[in-house]
């Protein structure tokens, strides 16, 4: 069974950085494509950052530049590292996981398609 637990939130000033990480206990790690997601109060999951089986990755417009989304395959761990971090990055940050070979493209903008989930984590951003 795939479980995804996600670690790394918390508060932290605005301008400041964070690095979340995703453990997952899944047998072939490699094989999946991995993203993030984040769902602020009152508004749509919305898709951070993925990275597919074949290493390519894609980011919401609104982090690129600030947020890199990487993975170590000998500790089966996805990581977003987040700095400049500003007042409407607020949200818990959902880590997902599919096996079917998806894109980074195509993760990040049908969250609905992820097979996996886990349970968010927390980032709060004060000014």
């Amino acid at each position: 069974q795939v479980q995804l637990v996600e670690s790394g939130g918390g508060s932290v000033q605005t301008g400041g950085s964070l690095r979340l990480s995703c453990a997952a206990s899944i047998r072939r790690f490699g094989s999946y494509c991995m993203a993030w997601f984040r769902q602020a109060p009152g508004k749509e999951r919305e898709g951070v950052a993925a990275l597919d089986m074949d290493g390519f990755t894609n980011y919401a417009d609104s982090v690129k530049g600030r947020f890199t989304i990487s993975k170590d395959g000998a500790k089966n761990t996805l990581y977003l590292q987040m700095s400049n971090l500003q007042p409407e990055d607020a949200a818990t940050y959902y880590c997902a996981a599919d096996p079917r070979g998806t894109g980074a493209w195509y993760a990040l903008h049908r969250p609905l398609d992820m097979e996996y989930w886990g349970k968010g984590t927390l980032v709060t951003i004060s000014s």
